[in-house]
């Protein structure tokens, strides 16, 4: 992340759970995030390294953690990578690399790893579209989910397949200036 100030562990936190509670759950992008955030039940964890070389490690060190504690105290992990993988291709492939490590090592079926990331594009959209702002977080971040609570969380929201559609609606009606008025980039980083 050469020219930029890496941001610490203690603001990669804030900003991520700025953007959690002003674009996720305040625009209501993922109506299971309230509840744990509500109840503390997401562990932010911080990998600071310049290098993506331990991220995997990391992840499975996270993926470890979260398998051996309860879920009524920890029921989901955000990994935020705020000093590597600033292009989006390269965070891309890391992630597909990453969840076949996750799969590897055993976790396949007990946890879904979903990803977002500051330039995040969908396949088939320009850059600039913004409903890719529907995974855009401040840092390059990891999501590790439990299956149970994913099966759990749609068995109990009567459409959850309407939600990336709903999503997208709801960014079109935002628009760019909306989306910069949430105010949710980092800010212990330098441009």
């Amino acid at each position: 992340m050469s020219g930029a100030t890496p941001a610490s562990a203690e603001q990669a936190v804030q900003d991520t759970q700025r953007w959690l509670e002003r674009a996720v759950i305040g625009l209501n992008l993922c109506p299971f995030a309230k509840a744990v955030h509500a109840r503390g039940q997401i562990h932010y964890a911080v990998y600071q390294q310049d290098e993506e070389g331990g991220l995997i490690d990391a992840l499975l060190d996270e993926a470890r953690a979260l398998a051996a504690s309860n879920a009524a105290e920890r029921d989901t992990t955000l990994l935020i990578a705020p000093n590597i993988l600033t292009d989006f291709l390269d965070f891309n492939g890391f992630t597909a690399r990453a969840e076949r490590r996750l799969a590897r090592a055993g976790f396949e079926g007990q946890f879904q790893l979903a990803s977002f990331h500051p330039r995040f594009q969908f396949a088939g959209t320009e850059a600039d579209d913004i409903t890719n702002a529907t995974n855009r977080a401040p840092y390059p971040t990891l999501h590790l989910l439990r299956e149970d609570s994913v099966s759990r969380a749609v068995e109990a929201f009567p459409d959850a397949e309407a939600i990336f559609g709903r999503n997208m609606q709801t960014l079109e009606q935002l628009g760019h200036e909306g989306w910069a008025a949430l105010d949710i980039g980092p800010r212990g980083a330098a441009s």
